[in-house]
């Protein structure tokens, strides 16, 4: 059974961040999450919402996706978390990533979003990416 797209993009995206220094000293520790855990403390990286369709051509089996990659911030402005998803942005904008069982075409900024939550307590930014990939 070949490994699921959205699952390969996700561990790649994961080697990636886990992988950069600069980051992790931001994060204050390699704090890239799922789904983050009840104790985790912010700022750190979280794996949002993901769509995906179908990409494939007559010869090919493949994926678009718009994957959401999450920064969330204590901070009461929106620096830190915009500066942390400047720099995955950076990190992941137009990179080429090796993927498990599939081969990566492109994956491009589409856009970003930041939010204050509703208890004002913390800050979000939204990275919104586009990916394409092809099963191999």
């Amino acid at each position: 059974m070949s490994l699921s797209p959205v699952i390969a993009l996700r561990k790649a995206v994961r080697n990636v961040l886990l992988a950069d220094a600069a980051l992790a000293a931001a994060l204050g520790s390699a704090s890239i999450f799922d789904e983050a855990p009840r104790e985790a403390s912010p700022p750190y990286v979280v794996y949002g919402d993901s769509q995906t369709r179908d990409w494939s051509t007559m010869t090919d089996h493949g994926t678009e996706q718009f994957l959401i990659i999450e920064v969330w911030s204590l901070q009461r402005g929106l620096r830190e978390a915009l500066d942390i998803a400047a720099h995955v942005t950076t990190l992941l904008d137009d990179r080429p990533l090796a993927l498990e069982g599939h081969h990566l075409v492109n994956l491009r900024l589409v856009a970003m979003e930041t939010r204050r939550e509703a208890n004002g307590r913390y800050v979000r930014a939204a990275i919104r990416f586009r990916a394409v990939t092809e099963a191999i």
